[in-house]
């Protein structure tokens, strides 16, 4: 019973969120599309696994998130990846959304400490990297909470 009533959570979830997105307009008066960052763990969880299960029906929506500010080094690219990191509502879970801050930023120097509370909107995207697609927010907006 709690596993189908958490299907059609998230599923419900996913008709409000996505419904009438079609024509490129904002939805909230501050210009977000997708506000993450008001959702409880549990439907930023279904929202996320949403938002990478049909990646193209948010490429260009302006996206808000919450959460922990995270890194991890790829040596075969030698790049470092940045991520906000939420927890579900089970709390045993990470997830989260790469970002890439626009501008001229030094990493480490103009960066958030490891581990700090974030909150970041900006433009869902894609990028192809070593023959994969990977799905990140260009972010305009970063703050520390």
């Amino acid at each position: 019973m709690k596993k189908a009533l958490s299907v059609v959570l998230v599923f419900s979830l996913l008709c409000i969120l996505t419904a009438g997105c079609g024509d490129g307009t904002p939805k909230g008066a501050d210009g977000i599309d997708v506000d993450l960052s008001v959702l409880n763990e549990t439907m930023v969880s279904a929202q996320l696994s949403g938002m990478m299960a049909s990646p193209k029906t948010y490429i260009g929506k302006t996206i808000k998130i919450s959460g922990v500010y995270d890194t991890s080094f790829f040596e075969g690219t030698g790049l470092t990846y940045h991520y906000v990191i939420t927890k579900d509502g089970d709390d045993c879970c990470r997830e989260g959304m790469e970002f890439m801050w626009n501008g001229d930023h030094a990493y480490p120097e103009d960066y958030p400490e490891e581990k700090a509370k974030i909150e970041a909107v900006g433009i869902f995207e894609s990028y192809e990297e070593l023959g994969q697609i990977y799905y990140y927010l260009a972010v305009d907006e970063l703050a520390v909470l």
